[in-house]
């Protein structure tokens, strides 16, 4: 069978496939661009659909050959296989260690899951793909509300801080150290135009006075605003 034949009899299975890996994988790239992360909305689309393409192509890309030489062995699962070893490497690009604060994991995650999903959709398992966007949107909309809401004396005593882009980490924990404060949890985003939003929970410490960390903080040079809340 001609390869070209081959396309135009599954032309319809290419469009449908193709599509929806591009709608469901960019419906989990969109909610990661509002969030600010790098890789984002085209990051996602790509990967998703790319995925597809390869899943398509062991499925059908190889049906001349197997008629034409009896010794051929179909093996669709060799080419996906790769895909999914391979993908690790656009996930570690996403990911950024600074100092104690490690970022980008959860947009790995999600880089990983649309390349699965593209190779699901390629697939033809429709309603796998479909339920499995459903929940990795529910996990990343709705269950970090749930956790804030449940986990509110996690972030008591926590210090919101925006800075510019020649902010120095090490600085700011020098603050916290001098007076023995310990630092548990520390989270950096984007927050665009160059700035970042830097939020650090402490220990509660009863001969802490917050208004001599704020005055010390607010005065670093690349520091553009700060609130505390208990």
């Amino acid at each position: 069978m001609d390869q070209e034949y081959v396309w135009l009899e599954n032309l319809d299975i290419f469009l449908i496939r193709l599509s929806l890996a591009l709608l469901l994988a960019g419906m989990i790239g969109f909610e990661r661009e509002l969030k600010n992360h790098a890789a984002g909305f085209r990051t996602h689309i790509l990967v998703g659909v790319s995925s597809c393409l390869m899943m398509l192509l062991s499925i059908y890309g190889f049906e001349n050959f197997i008629e034409e030489y009896d010794n051929i062995r179909f093996d669709p699962s060799r080419i996906p296989s790769y895909v999914i070893s391979g993908i690790g490497f656009l996930g570690a690009g996403t990911i950024i260690v600074n100092g104690m604060t490690v970022r980008g994991l959860t947009t790995a995650a999600s880089i990983w899951t649309v390349a699965g999903l593209g190779l699901v959709i390629g697939a033809g398992m429709y309603g796998v793909g479909i339920l499995a966007t459903f929940l990795v949107l529910l996990s990343l909309i709705f269950l970090n509300k749930i956790e804030r809401k449940f986990m509110r004396h996690y972030y008591k005593n926590s210090y919101s801080i925006m800075v510019n882009e020649a902010y120095q980490m090490n600085e700011i924990f020098e603050i916290f150290d001098r007076r023995n404060v310990a630092v548990e949890r520390v989270e950096i985003e984007n927050a665009g135009n160059l700035t970042k939003s830097i939020f650090i929970q402490v220990n509660r410490n009863n001969h802490l006075t917050e208004i001599d960390i704020i005055d010390e903080i607010s005065k670093l040079d690349y520091v553009e605003r700060i609130s505390h809340k208990e």
